[in-house]
């Protein structure tokens, strides 16, 4: 293995966040405090949302909102067969069912006419997955979705800061959820955040983010707050910290210019891989903005003499990190056997998975490290080539 390994990912930290943490700590105010709704209120003014609520991850958040929304055991939710279990999962807290489909073959994104074929009268969302950041087609789905009466919630983990025909991704469909994984465009380790322009839905996800507690939990222990609450329903524990939040101010004074860094790697890799018909890279629709989260190429496998898994795995002995986003949500044992899927019903993705490998892109990369991980994948296509 080469002796210089670039990860997948590495977040990219400044004194800045170290400083910030650094003064949260000595405050004393560790857990939700004055940093925290710092945070949601600079997000939220950044996103041009109504109202922001931040929570403990991303799921979380749209947990919060299918509750909010009032999904009910029985009910079914639209998702994208290419996307992380958290996406379905989610609706399966409910008892509900999620109604997997196929995606499109350019983007990777939630294809609209699959969407409109599985819509029943059961039907209560869609959770459209902005693939690597790329929005989906928000259009064709909000008419879908404004025809069935049924609500739109995007699922934004890639897609900060992204933006689709001039709008921010945020400000589109009836709720966005954003993650601050560490892996994510803006990270705080873990961290959701929930954008709405519905007040019912902004006030009922804050009351149950933290335990069902009517109002300004979180003042209850500084000179400002009150020893007396109620609990008006059963929440859940999913409120952010202040130490999270010190990492979240830092990162978002930083959001575009580490857009703008892996925009660079983006169109980079595009030149550098050209000349290599054994792959196909990915390319964004004219009309919208990507985030620029992921970075995937498709390997042509029929013309190659390895399959994907030995291709990321002699990427990682010449010292590059991959990985795959992702293995389609029917192909898991829970969701495969629960829902009775079949693999047959999904060719898109079938095509698509046995062929991803996604490649590192974070502010910070050097061009050295940018070449490096060009140059592997060009050699090892053509060390392959049948």
């Amino acid at each position: 293995m080469s002796e210089v390994f670039i990860p997948f990912h590495k977040p990219f930290i400044t004194d800045d966040e170290v400083n910030e943490v650094a003064d949260t700590i000595r405050s004393g105010w560790w857990t939700t405090g004055p940093k925290t709704i710092r945070f949601e209120k600079e997000f939220n003014s950044f996103i041009g949302s109504k109202y922001s609520v931040v929570t403990s991850s991303w799921t979380a958040a749209a947990h919060l909102a299918l509750e909010a929304i009032g999904l009910q055991e029985g009910d079914e939710v639209i998702v994208p067969a290419i996307t992380f279990t958290a996406t379905a999962e989610i609706v399966c807290y409910f008892k509900a069912k999620p109604v997997i489909v196929d995606v499109q073959k350019d983007t990777f994104n939630i294809d609209p006419a699959e969407i409109e074929k599985a819509i029943t009268p059961k039907t209560k969302a869609i959770i459209p997955v902005h693939y690597g950041g790329n929005p989906c087609d928000m259009d064709e789905i909000k008419e879908i979705a404004r025809k069935h009466n049924i609500k739109v919630i995007e699922d934004a983990a890639h897609a900060l800061p992204a933006e689709y025909k001039g709008k921010m991704v945020g400000t589109i469909g009836d709720v966005t959820c954003f993650s601050f994984y560490v892996t994510k465009t803006l990270a705080t380790g873990e961290g959701g955040m929930l954008c709405t322009d519905d007040k019912e839905i902004a006030d009922r996800c804050s009351i149950m983010r933290l335990h069902g507690i009517n109002k300004d939990a979180w003042k209850r222990y500084s000179s400002e707050g009150s020893w007396y609450y109620e609990v008006v329903a059963p929440g859940f524990k999913y409120n952010f910290t202040d130490i999270q939040a010190s990492l979240g101010l830092s990162q978002l004074k930083k959001i575009n210019m580490m857009l703008a860094e892996r925009e660079r790697i983006f169109k980079k890799y595009n030149d550098l891989f050209l000349g290599n018909d054994l792959i196909q890279t990915y390319r964004c629709k004219s009309d919208r903005k990507s985030a620029y989260h992921l970075y995937p190429i498709l390997l042509d496998i029929d013309r190659l003499k390895i399959l994907r898994a030995q291709f990321i795995d002699e990427l990682k002995h010449v010292g590059v990190g991959a990985s795959v986003h992702f293995i389609p949500l029917y192909r898991h044992p829970f969701y495969n056997k629960t829902f009775q899927l079949n693999c047959n019903d999904f060719p898109v993705s079938e095509y698509l998975y046995p062929r991803i490998v996604t490649l590192p892109i974070w502010p910070g990369m050097t061009d050295e490290q940018i070449f490096k991980v060009a140059d592997s994948v060009n050699s090892l296509t053509l060390k392959n080539k049948k």
